[in-house]
């Protein structure tokens, strides 16, 4: 029924059944030459490995921006430039040491930690939620090791929605664990996987509570550290951290464009993150999102495709600890005074492609629903309401609708933000899809846009 409902909604948005079969050999060309011809593995690969982590503020993030602009500059695009952003510069610093009972754990200090100032040993009090954290508090608390050890949701299908339900512990668990005394905190990695590899991320502060650090277990120690405080719960650990916070730093968002040949002035953005932890390489978070943008302006401009609005690429920086690039963006947007038609983003791994979210309203989400006869040849089933981008997000508030590319996410918090977020867990045909999936979404975007002035259009279930 879905289907068929779309498929009477195409009918009424495209102008006619030559439309419908030239669009169809457009998307088929589109992947033809992602999977024939495509740059984004290769890409990826030089991504990885010539520059490597790069976390904002580094010189490996430098070294990103300058990367990305020679790559750019090499297709030959209408334009390629640096957008200035001012971007926080911490640094994790080369210890990083934690245990219990004689037995070392795999730690990584979460994003924006203070160092613990030497060696902190102190009994664990394990907990799953602040809930229990306040139910026992400051005498149960004070002097000792918050950890919190809430698991990502195994009954929930979307990963995502199932670190949603957690993460929580990791941004604000250090202040909440403040607030009653502790001195430290152990927060149980995101991910379903079963390994020894700690995920990173970011944590913050509140005003007026003390710094303590924060660190991330694999999951394999939690599970440890955990059955040992049900055999012994006046257990001790250590933990040693001396991470460091500068000065903002100067870096870029990387943009490149291809002017539209009717309406120029109206903006179709789509991109990545240019910035990574500093951990693996940044291969799937969010190497894949960079290069798949890449590819999507390179394909269709060796297409030779005329674009009606103007198809902006912009490889945003510093989305993992604070946005600024985003934010940057949309400020430069608003002061300037730029129409944008949509932004999309990827960044959701180099993983199977499975369709697209959109945050927007319910006319603009029933036209990206027409398409789907369209792309269903290629697997990609997913078109309805949800969540469009970090890096994008502030558009939001100027009337942009968002679109969010939406892989396959069973595996993708495997590597989140870990050591293993390296280019050899990237498969170049999966890969490969993404970024044709985003030209196809950006092509037919830029053909019929998404603009209320048409017919309304009353979505159905």
């Amino acid at each position: 029924m879905k289907y068929l409902f779309a498929l009477f909604l195409s009918l009424s948005f495209l102008s006619s059944p030559k439309a419908q079969q030239t669009d169809s050999l457009q998307i088929r060309k589109i992947f033809d030459m992602a999977l024939t011809e495509g740059h984004a593995y290769e890409n990826l690969r030089s991504l990885c490995k010539d520059v490597g982590a790069r976390l904002s503020g580094s010189p490996e993030a430098e070294k990103a921006v300058q990367w990305a602009k020679a790559l750019l500059e090499s297709y030959e695009f209408d334009s390629v430039w640096l957008m200035p952003v001012k971007v926080p510069h911490w640094e994790r610093g080369d210890v990083e040491l934690a245990g219990f009972e004689g037995e070392p754990m795999s730690i990584k200090t979460l994003g924006g930690s203070v160092s613990s100032k030497g060696r902190i040993e102190a009994e664990v009090v394990e907990v799953h939620n602040f809930e229990e954290l306040a139910a026992l508090g400051k005498a149960a608390i004070e002097g000792k090791i918050v950890f919190f050890n809430r698991p990502m949701d195994k009954k929930l299908i979307s990963t995502g929605e199932a670190y949603g339900g957690c993460v929580n512990q990791r941004w604000g668990g250090a202040s909440n664990a403040a607030r009653y005394g502790a001195v430290a905190v152990f927060v149980r990695s995101m991910s379903h996987h079963n390994d020894k590899h700690a995920h990173t991320g970011s944590m913050g502060y509140e005003d007026g509570v003390k710094k303590i650090p924060s660190v991330a277990l694999s999951i394999q120690d939690a599970k440890a550290l955990s059955a040992a405080l049900k055999e012994k719960p006046n257990l001790k650990a250590y933990l040693e951290v001396n991470p460091k916070s500068f000065p903002d730093k100067d870096s870029y968002n990387v943009i490149a464009e291809i002017k539209g040949k009717v309406e120029p002035d109206k903006i179709i953005t789509f991109g990545g993150h240019l910035d990574s932890w500093d951990v693996g390489e940044g291969a799937h978070d969010d190497g894949a999102g960079v290069v798949h943008s890449i590819e999507a302006l390179r394909i269709l401009k060796e297409m030779n495709y005329q674009a009606r609005y103007t198809l902006r690429c912009v490889l945003f920086m510093n989305e993992e600890n604070g946005n600024k690039g985003g934010k940057t963006y949309a400020a430069v947007a608003k002061e300037k005074g730029e129409t944008h038609v949509a932004a999309l983003e990827s960044d959701a791994g180099g993983f199977v492609p499975r369709g697209f979210t959109m945050d927007g309203s319910a006319n603009q989400i029933a036209r990206m629903q027409t398409w789907e006869p369209l792309l269903e040849p290629y697997r990609l089933h997913i078109f309805e309401k949800g969540w469009g981008g970090v890096d994008i997000g502030p558009l939001k508030d100027q009337g942009v609708p968002l679109i969010g590319l939406r892989t396959d996410d069973q595996r993708y918090f495997d590597h989140h933000h870990s050591d293993s977020d390296v280019f050899e867990n990237v498969h170049k045909r999966e890969l490969e899809l993404g970024a044709a999936s985003l030209s196809a979404m950006v092509y037919l975007v830029d053909k019929y846009g998404l603009g209320e002035s048409l017919k309304p259009i009353q979505p159905r279930d």
